[in-house]
């Protein structure tokens, strides 16, 4: 019998514990081939107008993914080659050589690696128009894929993927070389002593944990922490106490709280509570490593994934912040203004539900009152009515009518930051005019606007008296503003639009942003959630292959304790608490860092960003949860196969 055949058996005989590494690398490389796929796909070239940015973003997430998979196939090795060391140290005792073992090992990690490729490269090209399809309609496009297949895609992926599988074969070719037999036979006894508990450490795990967030939630603008740091340091600053704080929690915190666990002498002697509790104890500071990167992984997946989907969920809401009107333009030619009107009351689709002419003031302002910390001290500002204002918040069904007399007027913001926008409310500017200039104190500062931003950039609200006052000696421009019915489904009446339109009407509309945010949001969260999945498929998948190694060494104890009389139903319950213990951690601290991550975020995007990342962290946790039970069933039969 060659090596290779022993290889292939051994792979048969073992394809339940290799399985979800399997089906691991399987979905990486089906996920890695639909991306290069997607660069090269003629459908989305002849689609989109920003092909070539879709192009770029599917090169570099496939680079992260490469990385990623990378990394995460050299530490399941490490784990695999763990898990049989045993196995090795009898080769070895039965005279096989290093050399021949190594070589072995290298071959099953290849047969592995090559029956992946094949596996995800099929399912990739037979899914590639499916995921075409589903890519164009997140992105707002009804198209119909043509199948094809991409050979380029297939050349690159057999490339990237074969030197990924031959590194990771020789690595465990390479760790042969590194075990004395007498370590071999060990393994299972390696690290079987019981931590110390540290009260200080572990106080010092929640103090790194809570500085770090309490950094995070700081006003950027305002927070002296921040400009003490630095910009650029402070990031790093909570990256790294939040990470070694986590490290130190599950290496320290949790031993501490064991142990208490312990001293319940009524919970802990309940049951078969004190074997789970023991090996716990024991094994926490060798599984700290590991639940710290999971909970980090956790935690960085789940905010990219939350933010991609929060601006895919907000773009209609964030279009219409930017957009108040359907449709917006400055009318510097009469004939001009009368054919978009022509062709907006023409249009069969759509309903005209307002159409306003707005008379408007083009100054330049001194803000140096304002104490505004990024904005110049003479800034230009589009100026309307206080008539005009509340004719506009009537047609869009704003019950906020305002009141202003003399010289009082207000500020629409509708990206409005305290600490970075300018204090407004009590305040006093001046506008400068040709002949004099006029001082304005501001009265409101309303969160949003009545005109479009791209044609009117900042807007303020003057009384009726100063605008009369202002517009002798002003720039006037008056603007169109229309709004129409199904403004979302405008493609046709804003192409046609924007064949008439001049680039100095600064022509601005509802529709034009809305898709252009749909199309950038719909690719972010396409890879996004293709990436969260891959990650989450890895992390679940590491801790199955840690506590199926765990479960290898308890065989012996749980085999005692079934001969003295404790059933299955009890054993299979004391591996479901131990299991839940170390999937529990790194999910609930990597759903608490990713809250505190996309709190300090929402507060700089100006959004809520409850729902979206409410629904993300929901779909993790149910497909990680799916991970848990298919890891204490994999326990169970393992630590239960000879009582059969």
């Amino acid at each position: 019998m060659t090596l290779f055949s022993i290889a292939r058996k051994n792979i048969k005989n073992n394809f339940t514990n290799y399985f979800l590494y399997f089906a691991s690398m399987i979905f990486s490389i089906v996920i890695y081939f639909t991306f290069v796929s997607l660069k090269y796909d003629e459908t989305i070239q002849a689609t989109s107008d920003s092909s070539p940015k879709i192009s770029s973003a599917f090169s570099g997430a496939a680079m992260v993914l490469m990385i990623f998979v990378a990394i995460f196939i050299w530490y399941s090795n490490a784990f695999f080659t763990r898990k049989r060391k045993q196995e090795v140290g009898l080769y070895s005792l039965l005279g096989v050589g290093k050399k021949q073992i190594g070589r072995m090992l290298f071959y099953e990690n290849f047969i592995m690696g090559i029956l992946a490729l094949i596996v995800g490269i099929v399912l990739g090209a037979l899914l590639s128009s499916f995921f075409v399809e589903l890519l164009m309609k997140i992105m707002g496009y009804e198209v119909i894929p043509n199948f094809t297949i991409s050979y380029d895609s297939i050349i690159n992926t057999v490339i990237v993927f074969l030197i990924i599988t031959m590194l990771t074969s020789f690595q465990g070719y390479r760790l042969i070389y590194r075990f004395k037999l007498i370590e071999l036979f060990k393994a299972d006894k390696e690290g079987e002593q019981e931590p110390k508990a540290s009260i200080f450490i572990a106080l010092l795990s929640i103090i790194l944990i809570g500085f770090g967030y309490w950094l995070a939630l700081q006003n950027i603008a305002t927070s002296d922490a921040w400009k003490t740091l630095g910009f650029m340091v402070t990031p790093l600053v909570i990256i790294g106490t939040v990470i070694l704080g986590t490290y130190l929690l599950f290496s320290t915190l949790t031993v501490y709280l064991l142990k208490i666990a312990q001293k319940n002498k009524k919970n802990y002697w309940k049951g078969i509570n004190l074997i789970g509790t023991s090996q716990l104890l024991y094994r926490i500071k060798g599984n700290a490593r590991t639940l710290t990167i999971i909970a980090i992984l956790i935690a960085t997946t789940l905010s990219a994934v939350g933010t991609a989907y929060s601006f895919y969920y907000n773009n209609r809401s964030n279009a219409e912040k930017v957009n108040p009107n359907s449709m917006m333009f400055i009318d510097n030619d009469a004939n001009v203004t009368k054919q978009i009107k022509k062709i907006i009351t023409n249009d069969k689709n759509h309903k005209i539900e307002y159409h306003e002419t707005i008379s408007t003031l083009r100054v330049n302002t001194d803000i140096t009152n304002l104490e505004a910390p990024f904005s110049n001290n003479i800034m230009q500002y589009t100026v309307i009515s206080n008539s005009n204002f509340n004719k506009l918040a009537r047609d869009q069904k704003r019950n906020d009518l305002m009141t202003l007399h003399g010289n009082e007027g207000a500020a629409l913001e509708p990206f409005y930051m305290e600490g970075i926008s300018p204090k407004y409310v009590g305040e006093t500017i001046t506008f400068n005019l040709e002949r004099h200039n006029v001082e304005m104190t501001f009265k409101h500062v309303k969160k949003y606007s009545v005109l479009n931003s791209s044609t009117a950039y900042s807007v303020l609200v003057v009384s009726d008296e100063l605008f009369a006052k202002m517009e002798k000696e002003a720039k006037l421009e008056n603007m169109e503003v229309y709004h129409i019915s199904n403004q979302d489904e405008a493609k046709q009446l804003s192409s046609s639009l924007e064949k008439v339109v001049t680039d100095k009407a600064q022509f601005s509309s509802f529709y034009s942003d809305y898709t252009a945010g749909l199309e950038s949001s719909g690719l972010m969260i396409f890879m996004g959630g293709f990436l969260g999945l891959v990650f989450l498929a890895a992390t679940g998948s590491i801790i199955y292959f840690k506590q199926l190694t765990e479960a290898n060494s308890d065989k012996g104890r749980y085999e005692i304790l079934y001969k003295i009389g404790v059933n299955k139903k009890e054993i299979k319950k004391s591996i479901a608490k131990q299991v839940m213990f170390i999937f529990a951690l790194p999910l609930v601290a990597g759903i608490v860092h990713c809250s505190i991550a996309l709190t300090a975020l929402s507060k700089l995007m100006l959004s809520n960003l409850v729902v979206p990342v409410a629904i993300c962290t929901g779909i993790y946790t149910c497909i990680y949860i799916v991970y848990y039970f298919l890891t204490v069933n994999a326990y169970y039969k393992i630590v239960t196969k000879t009582n059969k």
